[in-house]
């Protein structure tokens, strides 16, 4: 049984695409009729696969998907009346993996969401770990083990690992960090690196000690 989250502004549509869902049995389905109920569920709940409306009250479609996809990797699609290509090209730019534009086929939007649900577990049956000592990052899944305990990261802590990581045994500066991690353009100083640092070596344990501070040059993690 997958759960699956539905974000839709219009009623009638919502609940003929939620039923449609609920009938084939395969589906444990949540529903949001705006953007902030989305991302209050988003923050609560983990979904397998979510399907997202652009217009919405509240929060947009394109701002829930960028809140999915910092915490997961499930697959989403988006069903929108905004077909215009720079739409599709954002919408795919920012995370998604499927994009439909109204009117629809249910059956069409049911098969390819079993196809992404497929496709995403083959692909966790093959990933391969980024390894450094006794840590274990898998990034399909966005899980960590560290000393052989899985642990619960909050996505900055995720994401500045996984960076560390894929660059182990450079050093990265703040200003590297706060591009690879917050992103270029961020407005806020260098500080917050060194503040998640220490909050990501706490999470880590003893595995902490991994995470080298460089005098003047920044970050680096060690085996």
């Amino acid at each position: 049984m997958a759960d699956i989250l539905i974000v839709e502004d219009s009623e009638e549509l919502l609940t003929l695409v939620a039923d449609f869902f609920r009938s084939k049995g395969s589906f444990e389905v949540d529903t949001a009729p705006d953007g902030n109920t989305a991302l209050d569920l988003i923050d609560k709940n983990e979904y397998d696969i979510a399907i997202l409306d652009i217009m919405l009250p509240g929060a947009d479609g394109f701002e829930v998907c960028k809140a999915l996809r910092a915490k997961s990797s499930c697959p989403i699609v988006f069903l929108t009346a905004l077909g215009n290509e720079d739409n599709i090209l954002k919408g795919y730019e920012i995370g998604a993996d499927e994009y439909m534009v109204k009117p629809f086929s249910l059956k069409v939007l049911y098969a390819k969401c079993l196809a992404l649900l497929s496709r995403t577990e083959a692909d966790l049956k093959s990933e391969i770990s980024i390894q450094c000592g006794d840590i274990e990052l898998y990034p399909l899944r966005m899980d960590v083990i560290a000393g052989g305990h899985e642990l619960t990261l909050a996505p900055k802590e995720y994401f500045l690992l996984k960076t560390l990581m894929e660059n182990k045994g450079h050093v990265l500066g703040r200003d590297r960090l706060l591009d690879l991690v917050w992103g270029i353009g961020f407005d806020g100083s260098d500080r917050v690196v060194d503040n998640h640092i220490k909050k990501l070596r706490k999470s880590l344990g003893s595995s902490g000690d991994k995470i080298k501070t460089v005098i003047g040059g920044g970050y680096k993690i060690v085996d």
